[in-house]
């Protein structure tokens, strides 16, 4: 009997019985500048690219104007791509507080905006994105982008802004992430 096609540590029922649905996966890099978004598939074990790109604000701006934009378009992001889930990396304390400040404010407009659409929303520690993507917690982000490119195929010879690489990766790692959950639940 052939298997479902899932990854065998997440399921190895038949395909007939195999009930995994696809999981839409939305990772979000946040900034007050720039925010890269990176919307994946996740189906048994495999990783497919649906879209990805940022959302620029103008650098100098007033933040209310940044943020206002940033809520605005990834809202339509959301509706657009509509996700079963969204990731987004939490701020990390090695940065000055102005720059933790505007970030945590961005941070805010996401969380909202992941509220209003009514999507189930994961946040994730920089260390835990790199591990889950390269296999060490102190990766260069050169090293997360070569990752990102072999994970996700479609994205092998495409252009990329370094925040979409970064959204993609938060994406992954939560698609990894729900995979662990998923093998946790079967075997109950």
């Amino acid at each position: 009997m052939e298997g479902c096609g899932c990854a065998p540590a997440i399921c190895d029922l038949p395909s007939a019985i195999c009930t995994m649905p696809p999981m839409r996966i939305l990772g979000i890099d946040p900034g007050s500048v720039t925010t890269g978004f990176g919307v994946i598939d996740y189906e048994r074990g495999r990783l497919s690219l649906v879209e990805q790109g940022s959302i620029g604000t103008r650098r100098g701006s007033e933040l209310s104007e940044r943020l206002e934009r940033i809520h605005a378009e990834l809202l339509v992001v959301i509706r657009r791509t509509n996700p079963a889930a969204i990731a987004v990396e939490t701020p990390f304390a090695g940065q000055n507080v102005k720059s933790l400040i505007q970030l945590a404010h961005a941070r805010g407009v996401i969380l909202l905006a992941a509220r209003a659409c009514r999507v189930e929303l994961f946040e994730y520690s920089p260390r835990s994105v790199k591990s889950a993507i390269v296999g060490f917690g102190g990766a260069e982000k050169g090293q997360v982008a070569t990752m990102v490119r072999r994970l996700v195929p479609q994205c092998a010879t495409m252009k990329m802004s370094a925040d979409a690489s970064d959204a993609l990766a938060i994406a992954i790692c939560h698609a990894h992430s729900a995979g662990v959950t998923a093998r946790m639940q079967i075997r109950r």
